[in-house]
């Protein structure tokens, strides 16, 4: 059954939002939302999330799942918005209790977080099978990035996350606390070994100069023309690669901020004793 699938890009953090359901169904499940963020300002704001939230409502669609394929660490996620606005259960995959303990060790969470993912509605077993009302899904666990990652395999359709970008751009880096490139060449086999024809759609897209976003490709098109790992590049060389080319990249803008709000699935931090809710900055702890 091919699930319909609307894309919202959101330029600012070049990351895609979804609404996925079946045709003529109203069951729907939004993946991957984002919470506007002004790092200068401090200021959060909603125009993106509610993009995706008049949407949904103008064609009468029914949210039951508010999906993450990881904890993002470029954007926040608008996910408790969402809900406040249309229910859902916000998801995703168990292992983001092993990020919260990563990430623990950087920002010295307050002693009331509890990291066994309760902040979540739903904690996805490896290849747990679940539907979006008569529409079958799955998640596949593809970590590499992060521990916990999850790709949402829908119908025809796979929900990458953060694995593979468009052929022209490769894959996503391996060198955030927990990612590993070796776990991510077998995270990105998994995915292929689909057939050909599935389609795929990513979760960012930095585009080149001469072409505009895009976001749609398949498992035959990344098999053939992917710049990181098409068919007959081996996991040695695509690790020396992606180990290389991750030593090149700076942190990402919003990682900070971006993390310690997704690990609480997208809730702010609790506020202080004056009412006034606060993001911590470690200093010299992620690298330069």
């Amino acid at each position: 059954m091919p699930p319909v699938v609307h894309a919202f890009f959101d330029h600012e953090t070049g990351t895609v939002s979804y609404v996925v359901h079946a045709a003529h169904e109203s069951a729907c499940a939004i993946i991957d939302s984002v919470l506007d963020y002004d790092p200068k300002s401090g200021h959060t704001s909603t125009g993106s999330a509610d993009k995706v939230i008049q949407f949904v409502q103008q064609q009468g669609l029914s949210v039951e799942w508010i999906l993450e394929t990881h904890a993002h660490a470029d954007h926040l996620s608008a996910a408790p918005y969402i809900k406040q606005k249309l229910g859902g259960r916000i998801a995703i995959g168990r292992m983001i209790t092993k990020v919260q303990r990563v990430f623990d060790d950087i920002f010295n969470l307050e002693d009331s977080f509890k990291f066994d993912g309760s902040q979540f509605d739903h904690l996805f077993e490896e290849d747990e099978v679940f539907h979006i009302g008569k529409l079958p899904a799955q998640a596949l666990y593809v970590p590499g990035h992060t521990p916990a990652d999850m790709a949402y395999h829908i119908g025809d359709a796979i929900f990458v996350g953060d694995t593979l970008f468009m052929p022209d751009a490769g894959t996503a880096r391996c060198d955030f606390p927990g990612g590993d490139a070796h776990t991510m060449y077998r995270s990105i086999q998994k995915i292929l070994s689909f057939p050909d024809q599935t389609r795929l759609f990513m979760c960012h897209d930095y585009p080149p100069d001469e072409r505009a976003p895009a976001w749609e490709t398949t498992v035959a098109r990344q098999r053939t023309t992917n710049i990181h790992i098409r068919t007959g590049v081996s996991a040695d060389e695509f690790v020396a690669m992606r180990t290389a080319r991750d030593k090149t990249l700076g942190m990402p803008t919003l990682i900070l901020p971006a993390i310690q709000v997704n690990i609480r699935a997208g809730n702010l931090p609790p506020a202080d004793d004056n009412g006034i809710r606060y993001l911590k900055i470690p200093l010299n702890t992620l690298p330069g």
